[in-house]
């Protein structure tokens, strides 16, 4: 039980550290032993597991200064006494019997209040709101996560970058790397950066959700990224190289093959989306673009075009399928 413990086992050797030991230096020591001897830096290793359990426990027990004074007070009674049953040498008798009113002279008799009123908070099963009160003894908690979220411009989603961002915990802001590719509603940890525990622990994590905000021109599709280029009429009936925007580049050319119609998409190989599992392309779509304001001259032209064309109604295939 944890009382024996206290009288047994030298939690200021177990740490490494002095009977006078500095809480910072304290829990500096405990974090150098709890990453060296860490169930999970040692898979499968239960000497390591149960080392990390007992350090666990000594900085438990030293870093909450009432228990810390509890146990000294314990342990300078000396390592040879024990907690056994019905008073018998070296027994809780021995060293406890002249700390109730009658001692060994008149009899043992209840101190006022009770046992449990001394000692009900001395080994960690004492009354809420009493020193001790439900510790446990094992490893410390960790603290608790912080949840934010990050807006982000398409361009820096899409390249990665490093920003700035309000600590939500307080204090000063946080430098954040944001990864080439991010995507919306996608999350970012960042460890350590959360709520501090209240035992020594680890501290929590940040998390954050990340907002891409809409960009003019492109939009995402996976690793490719998509965008509409308009085309003239003539341009799409007779062919011709067009110029297509990137993303943070340069305009690249492509050519647009007679009689191209709108919603054919045009591939531009590796101008998407680039991260660790690949890269993408650019999708243009092509739009023919139909002009409103026809000079007389222009629409004379266009329907002397018209009846050149074949007699023919490019909807009757349409109509056939839809009829069955």
């Amino acid at each position: 039980m944890a009382s024996q413990d206290w009288f047994d086992k030298d939690f200021y050797a177990v740490l490494g550290v002095s009977k006078d030991v500095s809480e910072a230096e304290l829990k500096k020591a405990y974090r150098k032993l709890a990453r060296q001897h860490h169930p999970d830096s040692n898979p499968g290793n239960a000497a390591a597991e149960a080392r990390f359990k007992e350090i666990s426990e000594a900085h438990s027990v030293l870093s909450d200064p009432t228990q810390r004074a509890e146990y000294d007070q314990i342990r300078a009674m000396g390592s040879g006494a024990r907690f056994t049953a019905g008073g018998a040498p070296g027994g809780f008798d021995d060293v406890f019997g002249g700390m109730f009113n009658g001692g060994a002279q008149g009899g043992r008799r209840s101190a006022p209040g009770g046992f449990e009123d001394i000692f009900g908070g001395l080994f960690g099963n004492g009354a809420p709101g009493q020193p001790g009160a439900g510790r446990r003894y094992g490893a410390p908690t960790k603290g608790r996560d912080h949840v934010a979220s990050v807006g982000l411009e398409f361009d820096t989603a899409v390249h990665g970058d490093t920003v700035t961002l309000e600590n939500p915990g307080g204090g000063k802001p946080i430098q954040v790397k944001i990864p080439a590719g991010v995507a919306d509603g996608q999350k970012i940890r960042l460890r350590g950066k959360g709520e501090q525990s209240r035992d020594g622990g680890e501290p929590g994590d940040l998390v954050l959700t990340v907002q891409v905000r809409p960009h003019p021109v492109f939009t995402r599709d996976g690793l490719h990224l998509r965008v509409d280029v308009p085309v003239t009429f003539v341009e799409a009936a007779l062919g011709a190289t067009i110029e297509v925007p990137t993303l943070g580049g340069d305009p690249v050319k492509l050519r647009v093959a007679a009689g191209t119609p709108s919603g054919r998409v045009l591939r531009v190989k590796g101008r998407g989306v680039t991260t660790a599992k690949g890269v993408g392309d650019l999708l243009a779509t092509v739009q023919v673009a139909v002009p409103s304001n026809l000079s007389a001259e222009a629409t004379k032209h266009l329907q002397q075009f018209a009846a050149a064309l074949p007699a023919e109604n490019p909807r009757d295939e349409l109509l056939s399928r839809a009829h069955g």
